[in-house]
């Protein structure tokens, strides 16, 4: 008797596609993302410069020098003023006059004196990582002459620089206050996800009860009662706190809607079956199965986070000296008459958007990436 054996269909995948591994699925769904990359590299160029800001400035950036205030961007040149190329890059200092009248400041190039611009130079000593002593510089002019990327602000210190350094407050603060948000909203979450009834009511009560707070006004209120005599560490600690006590509901109420799909399903089901307790399902089975959306909303917090210690620095009210960030920075930009005449205060704007626009596209594709048995 012939016995007819149907080959299963050739789906197009192969053996190793068959073993891919949910994270495997993630990465490789990830790395088709071309816009998510982009935004990797922007979040990663900002961590860098802000570790590494005593590097990449050529000046201390605590040096106060009163004779350089408001200097703008100094221009670099290949061409001098007279035509003649020059294969290593140079720079002007700039000179200024008065007019008597106005007693506005004009700004011109001394092209009397070029100085070239050197790589890896030995400047002002600092400590790399704030670990280990070093004195090296990624670039500096000559011996006379000034480079200020960006200009100077009013105490004659290298915005460059100092934007760099900012860029620690700004970011450490809204991940960590992230951070702190993710975890209290995460395990709320999966905690009335899980349990239900009694427990799943009060927890989505006191949710809905804390989601009913204007953000704004209550982060302004809380910033205004933080000490003005506080030291540096405790204003950081107090300001991330504040940052994380309203943006966890929207996450809390999201991870339950995904705990409430997963524990009527099989593994979970068979776990309880198997004896487990309710600690080892939640942490084993449920939470690290949210973990994923947990990572894109972490991306895609971190901004807002940012915008809002700006805006409350900005009014005085988050951080401020010694600590310094980009809203901070924002500060000089309050008198109009500075910014019309030095607009190149300016400047930390552009460290703000690079890093909000840099974490949304990252989230973007974290959010995409995270469901990678849909159509792409």
């Amino acid at each position: 008797m012939r016995n007819d054996v149907t080959p299963a269909p050739d789906l197009g995948l192969t053996e190793e596609a068959h073993h891919e591994s949910y994270f495997q699925l993630v990465s490789r769904r990830f790395a088709r993302s071309k816009v998510s990359l982009v935004g990797g590299c922007m979040v990663l160029m900002l961590v860098i410069l802000a570790a590494l800001a005593d590097f990449f400035s050529p000046y201390s950036i605590y040096e106060i020098d009163l004779k350089s205030t408001f200097i703008p961007p100094q221009q670099v040149h290949f061409i001098d003023h007279e035509g003649k190329f020059h294969w290593r890059p140079f720079v002007y200092n700039y000179v200024y006059t008065l007019n008597p009248k106005t007693f506005q400041v004009y700004w011109t190039e001394d092209t009397s004196k070029l100085y070239y611009i050197h790589f890896f130079v030995k400047g002002p000593e600092y400590k790399l990582l704030g670990l280990i002593p070093f004195d090296l510089h990624l670039y500096g002019v000559e011996e006379g002459g000034t480079i200020y990327l960006l200009g100077t602000d009013k105490m004659g210190r290298d915005l460059w620089g100092k934007a760099c350094q900012a860029g620690r407050i700004s970011l450490t603060m809204s991940l960590f206050g992230t951070i702190i948000s993710i975890a209290v909203g995460s395990v709320l979450g999966v905690a009335s996800g899980y349990y239900g009834g009694t427990v799943d009511m009060v927890l989505q009560r006191f949710t809905e009860f804390v989601a009913a707070f204007p953000n704004l006004p209550l982060w302004m209120a809380l910033a205004a009662l933080v000490p003005k005599t506080a030291d540096s560490f405790t204003v950081f600690v107090l300001m991330s706190c504040i940052f994380a006590l309203l943006s966890w509901t929207v996450l809390a109420r999201e991870v339950r809607g995904k705990v409430l799909a997963l524990r009527a399903t099989d593994f979970i089901l068979a776990a309880k079956e198997m004896g487990a307790s309710d600690a080892r399902i939640i942490f084993r089975h449920l939470y690290p199965n949210t973990l994923s959306h947990v990572i894109v909303v972490l991306t895609l917090t971190i901004p807002g986070v940012i915008l809002a210690e700006s805006f409350l620095s900005f009014l005085g009210i988050g951080i401020s000296e010694p600590l310094i960030s980009w809203g901070l920075m924002m500060r000089n930009t309050q008198d109009i008459q500075t910014l019309g005449q030095n607009s190149w205060i300016l400047a930390p704007i552009a460290f703000i958007v690079t890093a909000v626009l840099g974490f949304n596209f990252l989230g973007d594709g974290l959010r995409d990436a995270a469901d990678p048995y849909a159509t792409m």
